[in-house]
């Protein structure tokens, strides 16, 4: 089941097969329609003849034109793709270019200029001239109808491209698929404590005591999803324990640890086969059950545009922005237990995220790269503000106290303007103060403010 909704993901972020399904109901819809015309159906449409009326001829030359020209929109059409998509690596990030593949908008246009020039065929192939002639008038009428849409599609199409290569557009995109992914992940955060499992030193210490036998990776490539229920079944199948040596989003090296069992005996071929079954492993990380991927790309493009050869930092700040939505939804969320059990037995070790974790991959990196910068730091100093009235967790606000803390070091060392420095260092007494006070909001899973 894992194997297939991962297909299904990867069908879904391609170029062709949405396209593909839009061609073959084109397909279908131009053999009905000179089905419908053989059958004799279409006498009622002489009673129009300025609409219906065409000749064979006329017919021909009509379908061929917009059959012709179809192909030319496409080639077109393509290009632009190919140059949004070289703007969007050179300038942001490469690891973008499958957020521009998985657009709807950019499969949908493709589909219908290819599906109008696929109906095109069929009519031009159907019809007849001399004695016997016959003209599908309603799907000859039809195709009109198509290329208009068609017309309509290209527009449409230009806007989206022009809008679309905006670093705001690409960034909310980014933002909105994490954050659906956060969503449906991580439930409401249901308690105040930890998020930590409570007997995790003794169930820890009582492991080292089994004999553990590594299970090879079949592949190389990232881990995009793990099976968690597969895995729960096949341990208690086989009466053992599974501990996943590495997490969504990590890479694996064939033939390398990918998880461990503990037996009493190696384990044979068909275990090793169903547990590496139970994972997906791909050439590339996608966001679906690997949140911190999103976060990534949205890192990559603030380092990107604080390099110096960009030096952009309105787009950096952009990033610090919806990093901060995204690290808000993470705030309330209870994060998934690394230990799952049968009953009172242990069976599955997964390496899960946390909200430490996601909020250093979020800020260290900016962080580091920001060094001078007044305008991230203080940025940076608000968006632990915000999230800090958010969290209950004394893990959470402990990890934000750590950032501040650091924040301050480089402000102290980078920072030459003493006016800028007593900025930083007021900001960062709100924020302290934030801290350190009951937090009075939360946000709901529709993210908003209560």
């Amino acid at each position: 089941m894992n194997k297939l909704r991962q297909l299904l993901i990867n069908l879904r972020s391609s170029f062709w097969f949405l396209p593909s399904l839009m061609v073959l109901g084109s397909i279908a819809l131009a053999a009905a329609l000179i089905e419908a015309d053989s059958a004799g159906s279409d006498r009622w449409l002489t009673q129009w003849p300025r609409l219906f009326g065409a000749g064979a001829e006329g017919a021909r030359q009509m379908l061929s034109t917009l059959a012709g020209s179809m192909m030319t929109v496409m080639g077109v059409t393509f290009s632009m793709i190919l140059v949004a998509l070289a703007l969007a690596s050179s300038q942001y990030t490469s690891r973008i270019l499958r957020n521009f593949m998985r657009s709807s908008v950019t499969q949908v246009t493709l589909g219908i200029f290819a599906g109008i020039f696929a109906y095109s065929l069929i009519v031009l192939r159907s019809i007849r001239g001399g004695e016997a002639e016959f003209v599908p008038s309603l799907a000859v009428f039809f195709a009109f109808f198509m290329a208009l849409g068609g017309v309509v599609a290209l527009i449409f199409f230009i806007h989206h491209i022009a809008s679309s290569i905006q670093a705001s557009s690409i960034i909310a995109s980014i933002a909105h698929e994490t954050i659906a992914a956060v969503d449906r992940l991580f439930p409401e955060k249901k308690g105040h404590g930890p998020d930590v499992d409570e007997d995790q030193d003794q169930v820890l210490r009582s492991l080292d005591e089994r004999t553990w036998y590594t299970v090879p990776a079949e592949g190389s490539g990232y881990i995009q999803s793990v099976g968690n229920d597969a895995l729960l079944s096949l341990t208690c199948d086989w009466k053992t324990i599974v501990r996943m040596e590495r997490g969504v989003g990590a890479f694996v090296v064939q033939n390398t640890a990918l998880a461990s069992l503990a037996l009493t005996y190696p384990p044979d071929q068909e275990m090793i086969a169903a547990l590496n079954k139970a994972c997906s492993i791909s050439r590339h990380r996608s966001v679906e059950q690997d949140p911190a991927f999103g976060i990534r790309q949205i890192v990559d493009m603030a380092l990107k545009a604080l390099s110096p050869g960009v030096n952009d930092t309105s787009t950096a700040v952009m990033c610090v922005d919806y990093l901060t939505a995204i690290l808000a939804r993470l705030a309330c969320r209870q994060f998934p237990p690394s230990h799952r059990y049968d009953g009172e037995a242990l069976r599955v070790i997964t390496i899960v995220p946390t909200f430490d974790g996601l909020l250093a991959e979020a800020l260290d990196q900016i962080r580091r790269s920001a060094e001078g910068n007044f305008t991230i730091m203080a940025r940076m100093l608000g968006a632990i503000g915000t999230l800090a009235s958010m969290t209950v967790s004394p893990d959470h606000r402990r990890a934000l106290k750590e950032q501040v803390q650091w924040i301050a070091e480089l402000a102290d060392r980078s920072i030459a303007s003493t006016h800028d420095r007593a900025q930083i260092k007021r900001r960062m007494i709100h924020v302290r103060e934030a801290l350190e006070a009951e937090p009075a909001l939360c946000a709901n899973e529709k993210g908003m403010v209560l």
